[in-house]
């Protein structure tokens, strides 16, 4: 059995492409998920891989999740940061809730994860942490202030979380996703899709499991001289 992984947010979208990549390379994955039981138990049905329910934006959920993990899964080698939300909206429309929300559960969490396996990697001398970033947090959007400065600060965090974690042999690092075909994007309507599209040098939308084969790289054993990077895989639409 390889190391035991946690992908939050893991059950759909890239962070289902992330788990089964992960999977494929041998580690043992839990999936968490927020709140579409339907959808959690069909994707264990579907590919094995079994999915904890908890919401990355309370700590002590958090805790008790990896605790949960540990005890029948193993000793946690490897967390990827993935869970997100949006709340869009301009300022002038943005209430102080859609701000927490989105700042709570993108930023938030990624630390309520790195804290709840951060003794446990320390004392075991290993560890492999992948935050998901985006583009947006790298570039900004118009009517996402909350979601661009959640994902700008996942890569400050990204930084300095690393230079703690080196010498201990954890690994920290990003990725800053561009325009992925996931339902999120599709639910775009054609004619603003058909715009970001013709941003994109390659000219098409990235699939998850690009994102996924970049996970895979940054948590493999043979990782451990790559940390502090954010790597952005947009298509060269934000070279940054």
């Amino acid at each position: 059995m390889g190391r035991v992984a946690i992908v939050t947010g893991g059950t759909r979208g890239i962070g289902e492409a992330i788990s089964l990549a992960l999977k494929d390379a041998g580690m043992t994955v839990a999936a968490n998920y927020a709140g579409n039981d339907e959808r959690a138990r069909e994707f264990t049905e579907r590919t094995g891989i079994k999915a904890y329910k908890w919401d990355v934006a309370d700590y002590d959920a958090c805790v008790a999740g990896v605790q949960q993990v540990e005890s029948e899964l193993g000793e946690v080698g490897v967390l990827v940061n993935n869970a997100g939300i949006t709340r869009d909206g301009t300022m002038k429309r943005m209430d102080r809730k859609a701000w927490e929300d989105v700042i709570d559960t993108n930023l938030g969490g990624c630390y309520n994860m790195a804290k709840a396996v951060w003794d446990g990697m320390n004392g075991r001398k290993y560890g492999r942490i992948v935050n998901i970033g985006s583009i947006n947090g790298q570039a900004g959007q118009y009517g996402q202030v909350n979601y661009a400065a959640a994902k700008s600060g996942i890569h400050g965090f990204t930084k300095a979380l690393a230079q703690e974690g080196a010498r201990a042999g954890i690994t920290v690092n990003a990725i800053a996703p561009g325009y992925i075909d996931t339902d999120m994007v599709a639910a775009v309507p054609e004619d603003v899709l058909q715009k970001i599209v013709a941003k994109i040098p390659v000219g098409r939308l990235g699939q998850a499991s690009e994102i996924a084969r970049g996970v895979a790289f940054l948590t493999a054993e043979e990782g451990g001289f790559v940390t502090g990077s954010t790597l952005s895989i947009n298509g060269g639409q934000h070279m940054y």
